[in-house]
């Protein structure tokens, strides 16, 4: 699905594998740094081209391999920046994908990556409430053992305490999981602030 071309598109991006599959572009804000690591701020080529074409994006980078209309021949992007810088959200809405992402993807009571679902550390029927500090990753099997009991009676501990991140800190989280494709281009805009090592 395209973005709309309205004052929405610049942070619509998405998720479907196919529609990125040939020669997407990395979106940069005005400062030159992706709007998003997680998922990592793409659109697909035809997108791309029609912001700069509207004149919303200039293009930084691009591909080898070029389009054709009967008028013209156009490189695809590869990498293009917003000419009007979008300011980054504060609120980080509570949903399991930032739950599971706060929680790099891990079960916090094991450490486990896979089967994840999300477990109350306070449980409902106690009053434990759906939010930030008291819902956490949970793969299956530990989910299924703590129950509906508290911490003490399953006699599990948490590898961290829950609590509500800060969008800055989920950025950085994303960072942690490049998608399974970073073209060459992209490279020097993903990671340019990154600490060095000595």
């Amino acid at each position: 699905m395209s973005p709309p071309m309205d004052g929405d598109f610049r942070t619509h991006f998405t998720r479907a594998p196919g529609a990125l599959r040939h020669h997407p572009a990395l979106v940069l804000n005005a400062d030159y740094r992706p709007l998003s690591y997680y998922p990592l701020s793409l659109w697909p080529w035809q997108d791309a081209v029609k912001a700069a074409f509207l004149d919303r994006v200039d293009i930084v980078a691009e591909y080898d391999e070029v389009v054709r209309s009967p008028s013209m021949t156009l490189k695809i992007p590869s990498v293009v920046v917003l000419k009007d810088y979008v300011k980054p959200q504060k609120r980080v809405a509570f949903t399991r994908f930032n739950l599971f992402l706060r929680d790099e993807f891990r079960c916090q009571y094991c450490g486990a990556t896979g089967d994840l679902t999300f477990d109350h550390v306070v449980p409902r029927a106690s009053g434990g409430r759906t939010s930030w500090e008291n819902v956490v990753a949970a793969c299956a099997p530990c989910n299924l053992r703590k129950g509906s009991k508290s911490l003490r009676q399953a006699h599990m501990a948490l590898r961290k305490p829950p609590r509500r991140p800060g969008a800055q800190e989920l950025l950085n989280q994303g960072r942690k999981f490049p998608p399974n494709h970073l073209h060459d281009s992209w490279m020097d805009f993903l990671y340019w602030d990154a600490e060095l090592e000595a």
